[in-house]
């Protein structure tokens, strides 16, 4: 015998309130006053999207927080970015503060130039394995620790730098700058991911991007001003105050911004955990590739631009100078204007643009030096491939970032160990190609134009614009 159907009704949910990541679930937040008699007044719920309703005096009008730092106020905020930039900037200055001063270091040892610029090596070295240790660590067990423990390094080894009596022991030096240096701009990012989500962590993150890519412009400016008043041992003096700066500014300004609940969330609770987490992620790798061309393509120039001016064109030291603080305005220009279109537009398409403009203004540079246009046929796409570097390294981090939320430490340190071991390797090709006959814009823009075209290659194979996600709002 069959059982009769039985209609039940049951209220049809109005469209408007279903779940929705815009549209968040109230129904369980009070609506009436808390009796007078409650010892204190409900803790802030969370609603079905995971963001948080503060609870006040009409909980139904309640601000809603989708992330920490979205109740950070204004100044806090602007406190943050100039702290966090000045850490991230750590790490390009303590590795080209004291590239004027090379032939002065080449005469007090009585050395080679090979010998001197090993020191440099060795300080890119020491700054990318460092990021490889901190920035797992910082995921593990916080980002003070690692931060102000690694700062402390950099601040003995500046000191040792300074006083070092031989090249050896400069050298020995030099690494563990670099990789007392290299907690800064890991340590930097992950806040900033900890904190902000979304649209607001473009902003954020494009702050730092812009300290990441002035900062090496810059620190050989600063550093020839320093060598005109004092000795070469002065610049890591100076170093050392930086770090200890950074480090009594960091005990004093910076909270913890990674709690222990969050340490072992499920999926980010080992070293190697987290490690295939990043690596299992095709849209990171293809940023990974583009970061580290990029920067590549940047160092490329820093490398060589001094004997390509000064011995080439023949522009004197006051010139030279000019002509990188033009370039670093147009890096400025660069990532300012690319946190706003990527929060509007998406970072994806914003380096679909900006990776196509390297590789035509890198090839402009060698079509202008073969045409025989001279020195500003060199300089104006120099401008323009700068400026597309700016466009660049916002757009990274925030693709890289905002999908590992869990891991920003050990994904930060990937991009950082990338980009300057990559750089390493590859702007030393610059000399290689040119051999006996000279560095010329030619030889120069060539490995421009191959670290770009790599870098266009993997966005369209391997991140695939049209598969990333829109931000949040």
């Amino acid at each position: 015998m069959s059982t009769p159907l039985r209609l039940v009704h049951r209220p049809v949910e109005p469209l408007a309130t279903k779940r929705s990541p815009l549209l968040l679930d109230t129904a369980s937040i009070p609506t009436q006053k808390p009796e007078a008699h409650l010892p204190a007044p409900p803790k802030p719920q969370p609603t079905a999207t995971g963001a948080i309703r503060t609870l006040g005096s009409n909980p139904a009008t309640a601000p809603i927080v989708l992330h920490p730092g979205d109740s950070i106020p204004h100044r806090r905020r602007v406190l943050y970015i100039v702290l966090l930039g000045a850490l991230t900037a750590l790490g390009p200055f303590t590795i080209d503060l004291y590239l004027p001063a090379f032939p002065v270091l080449e005469a007090d040892f009585q050395t080679t130039a090979a010998m001197i610029q090993l020191t440099l090596t060795g300080t890119m070295i020491g700054f990318a394995l460092g990021q490889l240790i901190v920035g797992p660590l910082s995921d593990k067990v916080g980002r003070r620790i690692p931060l102000l423990s690694v700062t402390a390094l950099h601040v003995v080894a500046s000191v040792g730098a300074a006083l070092a009596p031989t090249l050896e022991l400069l050298s020995v030096a030099r690494v563990l700058q670099g990789a007392g240096a290299a907690a800064g701009g890991v340590v930097a990012a992950a806040i900033v991911r900890d904190l902000f989500g979304g649209r607001r962590l473009v902003v954020m993150l494009s702050r730092l991007a812009l300290v990441s890519g002035v900062a090496p412009v810059l620190a050989p400016l600063v550093g020839s001003a320093l060598l005109a008043v004092m000795p070469w041992r002065g610049i890591f003096v100076v170093l050392a105050v930086y770090g200890a700066v950074m480090l009594v500014a960091s005990i004093v300004l910076l909270p913890e911004t990674l709690p222990p609940a969050r340490r072992h969330d499920k999926g980010a609770t080992t070293v190697w955990q987290r490690y295939r987490s990043v690596f299992g992620d095709r849209v990171f790798i293809g940023v990974l590739i583009i970061g580290g061309m990029t920067f590549s393509g940047l160092f490329s120039y820093l490398s060589s631009s001094s004997f390509l001016f000064q011995l080439s064109y023949g522009l004197s030291a006051q010139q030279y100078g000019l002509m990188f603080a033009v370039n670093s305005l147009g890096v400025v220009v660069g990532v300012q204007t690319a946190s706003r279109l990527a929060a509007r537009f998406g970072p994806q398409w914003v380096m679909a643009w900006s990776t196509a403009v390297l590789v035509v203004a890198a090839s402009a540079i060698i079509v202008t030096d073969q045409m025989g246009l001279g020195l500003w046929g060199t300089i104006v796409p120099l401008f323009v491939f700068m400026t597309a570097c700016g466009f660049t390294f916002p757009c990274v981090q925030v693709l890289a970032l905002d999908r590992h939320g869990k891991a920003a430490g050990t994904a930060q340190s990937i991009i950082g160990a990338t980009n300057f071991g990559v750089a390493g390797l590859i702007s030393p090709l610059v000399g290689w190609i040119a051999k006996d006959a000279g560095i010329t814009a030619t030889t120069m823009a060539a490995v421009m134009v191959g670290c770009a075209v790599i870098g266009v290659l993997a966005l369209w194979f391997v991140v695939r614009p049209r598969t990333v996600e829109r931000l949040a709002p």
